[in-house]
């Protein structure tokens, strides 16, 4: 499913990401802790990985590729179940320290 958003923030993107991975299994995003970190590309931030983990060892994933303006997801298998292209979204170069 591939859709468009708007979302200028760090927050929004990263809210849009959680209630997109816990949707595939149907998780509780208030019950579900996000962890992402940084991608880097020769020593510059060009995105985010997000991971969720749920009971059974499931793991979904998404993949923020900032430059491209659009977000992926994966499913615990590894197979790509969505897509979100971004109208507007926050600098991935404002996220380096």
């Amino acid at each position: 499913m591939n859709r468009v958003a708007n979302l200028p923030t760090l927050e929004d993107l990263t809210n849009h990401v959680l209630e997109k991975l816990c949707e595939t299994d149907k998780l509780d995003p208030s019950q579900t802790p996000l962890r992402q970190s940084l991608i880097l590309r020769r020593g510059r931030v060009c995105g985010l990985f997000f991971l969720v983990q749920g009971p059974r060892l499931l793991k979904n994933y998404a993949v923020w590729a900032g430059e491209e303006n659009r977000i992926l997801f994966y499913n615990c298998s590894g197979e790509r179940v969505a897509e979100t292209r971004l109208s507007e979204a926050p600098d991935p170069r404002r996220l380096e320290k």
